[in-house]
């Protein structure tokens, strides 16, 4: 394990500044995604989802964003899961974006709403058709005997939907208003560059923040 402390690596694809970029984070946000797509990184648009229970216990995985824009960042999954659960009691998160091949990160804190029932049709019937069988099927979160279980409630509700599941109720999207987001940049020596914006009113603070 001691090795473990030994691995680094010295940062030097590009940089920011605090002078250059837009006053609005959603179109830095944009313009960084879109070179993501175009680098190639691994499923550019997965990122870690932080919420926290009514004790105050943090909890975090991995999701898929599914749309970006001023209204915020819109995800969809089991309303029941324990993310679900978080959020209905406490409805703030953080998301984090790590695009390695760029050495950049994106780290954004916000209050979450559920899209309506509307949006998450159009999302839900938009998918394949095993993927809506699968939520019928997984009870998110919920502990569950084996693994046969999932299969013997898939062959179920295929058995029962066939190649058109309706959306679940328990199902749908949530999107994040930010209201905090900083932008970071691998630097050589450590010395990363940070771009912090805050949301005062109706405008953006920028400033830079020590790495």
């Amino acid at each position: 394990m001691d090795s473990i402390a030994q691995l680094r690596k010295n940062y030097t694809f590009g940089q920011l500044s605090e002078t250059e970029v837009p006053p609005n984070p959603l179109s830095l946000f944009q313009v960084w995604f879109d070179q993501a797509v175009k680098a190639e990184c691994p499923e550019p648009n997965s990122m870690t989802l932080a919420t926290a229970d009514t004790a105050g216990n943090p909890s975090a995985r991995i999701v898929l964003l599914k749309g970006a824009d001023e209204a915020g960042f819109t995800f969809f999954t089991n309303y029941e899961s324990q993310k679900g659960k978080d959020l209905a009691a406490r409805p703030q998160a953080a998301l984090l974006f790590h695009w390695h091949e760029l050495e950049r990160q994106v780290r954004i804190k916000g209050i979450v709403e559920r899209v309506s029932a509307a949006e998450s049709d159009e999302y839900f019937h938009s998918r394949p058709a095993a993927s809506r069988i699968g939520a019928w099927a997984s009870p998110q979160s919920a502990e569950i005997p084996n693994r046969e279980f999932l299969e013997e409630a898939e062959k179920r509700f295929a058995a029962d939907f066939g190649d058109k599941p309706p959306r679940p109720e328990h199902w749908g999207g949530y999107r994040l208003h930010p209201t905090e987001i900083e932008f970071w940049q691998g630097r050589p020596s450590r010395l990363h560059d940070r771009i912090h914006y805050q949301l005062e009113g109706a405008h953006w603070r920028i400033a830079r923040l020590a790495p």
